[in-house]
């Protein structure tokens, strides 16, 4: 009787969590405007206080080229770490306590809902990805 009542919340919710990861990325893109004083995206993007975002999904951790990582996240980059959906989700989240000594002033977006339409967003500009990968 346990198990079919916990089968049945987890067919119950498992849409809901697909749904929250999947994000909106015109209103990521809203939500973006919190990171642009430090990152860029786009046809023209560069590097800023932060690196440029573009092919940021897929791409090895602290790989962009020109910009200076911190020694937490170039670590988790030489040990091939990459920046998947989930990993930038728990970096947004919480930068500082994702990678302790990280550069990133940024608090973080609390909001998880926030957290997968900015994903959504950045997924848009994965075509562009020169350094970023």
């Amino acid at each position: 009787m346990i198990k079919q009542a916990i089968a049945a919340s987890l067919v119950t919710l498992l849409p809901l969590a697909v749904a929250a990861q999947e994000g909106d990325a015109e209103k990521g893109e809203r939500v973006f405007r919190k990171c642009q004083a430090c990152h860029a995206v786009g046809e023209d993007a560069k590097n800023k206080v932060g690196p440029a975002l573009n092919g940021i999904i897929g791409s090895t951790i602290a790989s962009v080229e020109g910009f200076s990582y911190s020694s937490v996240l170039a670590d988790m980059g030489a040990e091939g770490k990459t920046w998947t959906e989930e990993e930038l989700a728990a970096f947004l989240e919480k930068p500082r306590d994702y990678a302790k000594g990280t550069k990133m002033a940024f608090a973080g977006l609390r909001k998880e809902e926030e957290r997968a339409n900015v994903i959504a967003y950045l997924a848009t500009f994965s075509e562009e990805a020169d350094g970023g990968s």
